[in-house]
């Protein structure tokens, strides 16, 4: 709120709560990271596939509804997930523009009752756990994705 033109905007109404302004700047951020990952995938499509698919006959649409982008899916999702997990931690972040987060309850906690070392190591275990949890979601969908490529047992 400190320029003018901004508080007479008609976007003032969202932008005056630290909610929306951490909202917006954290969609943003991954949209930025997240397209990037999802061209680097596109660009790495073997032209093998891409011909393949001109020789059947498909056209532009299909072919990148049935051979582009389901590969692509698959190869950008390890990266997808590092974002998710930075975006976790990041959000760390919206505890400096007035919303309380997980580290912004650790430092209401420390501040009130001044016991620093268990209200961040809490927060840290929490943060850990999310991350382990997150870890594991993208390890079990990549194991359904990836389970043509996995050796076959008799």
């Amino acid at each position: 709120g400190q320029f003018e033109a901004v508080r007479e905007s008609v976007l003032w109404i969202l932008f005056k709560e630290a909610y929306w302004c951490a909202i917006t700047a954290f969609a943003l951020n991954t949209a930025g990271y997240t397209a990037e990952i999802l061209r680097g995938a596109i660009e790495q499509t073997p032209f093998g596939e891409i011909e393949a698919a001109q020789a059947c006959g498909m056209s532009k649409s299909t072919m990148y509804r049935r051979i582009i982008l389901p590969g692509s899916f698959r190869r950008a999702l390890p990266a997808y997930g590092n974002e998710v997990i930075f975006m976790l931690h990041g959000s760390a972040l919206a505890g400096v523009i007035t919303i309380v987060d997980l580290f912004g309850a650790a430092r209401i906690v420390n501040s009130r009752y001044f016991v620093p070392f268990e209200s961040f190591i809490t927060a840290g275990f929490f943060y850990l756990c999310c991350t382990f949890c997150i870890i594991w979601f993208f390890k079990w969908v990549e194991k359904h994705w990836y389970a043509h490529l996995r050796p076959r047992t008799n």
